[in-house]
């Protein structure tokens, strides 16, 4: 006899990205495994087949948020080049990996470290906003950024803008990632004035 999740089609995939959902909506304190089951249409005890508990879930739906992120800093594209191209590349796939991991790039920039699981999640990001912030100081000394300009307000402002997205991006209003990577580009690197 198969399980309730299995009868219902969950596998640990669909299990995460109900789950996500239901974080986004409701807060990760606020969820409970109950809500969750709900949401499955399955037992508390069926959720446990495909993970031990909402913990994991959770740090599994930050790993996916961040592996996306640390791939592209990974990439050749984001390590060879003029400093000034390679955050340029990095700021716009950036925006993909959001655009492509919305639910949990939203749910990641949620977290306020309230648990081990958070603050490992905060402390991989401080990594990688780190990583974007030396591509910045890079720039700066190649003189492709404007000397008055503080290389670490400069990053701030960048991933403030690019985590911004998460908020109003929604694929279906008919914007595509690329069409908001590249008017956040154009703003950030060109300037707004014609």
């Amino acid at each position: 006899m198969s399980t309730p999740s299995r009868r219902r089609g969950h596998d640990p995939e669909s299990v995460l990205s109900i789950a996500v959902g239901v974080f986004n909506e409701r807060g990760y304190d606020g969820t409970s495994m109950e809500d969750l089951a709900r949401a499955l249409g399955v037992t508390k005890s069926a959720i446990y087949y495909h993970v031990p508990g909402k913990e994991q879930l959770l740090a599994r739906a930050l790993d996916r948020a961040l592996d996306g992120l640390f791939a592209l800093a990974a990439d050749e594209r984001a390590a060879t080049g003029p400093a000034i191209d390679r955050l340029e590349w990095v700021v716009r796939q950036s925006v993909r990996v959001l655009a492509e991991r919305l639910p949990y790039v939203t749910l990641l920039l949620r977290v306020r470290g309230n648990s081990a699981t958070e603050q490992a999640a905060l402390e991989r990001r401080r990594e990688f906003d780190a990583f974007v912030s030396h591509l910045v100081k890079e720039a700066a000394a190649e003189g492709a950024i404007r000397p008055d300009l503080d290389p670490a307000l400069v990053t701030r402002l960048l991933f403030g803008a690019v985590g911004s997205i998460a908020e109003w991006y929604r694929p279906e209003r008919g914007a595509s990632a690329d069409d908001v990577a590249d008017a956040l580009v154009t703003m950030a690197f060109d300037g707004l004035r014609g």
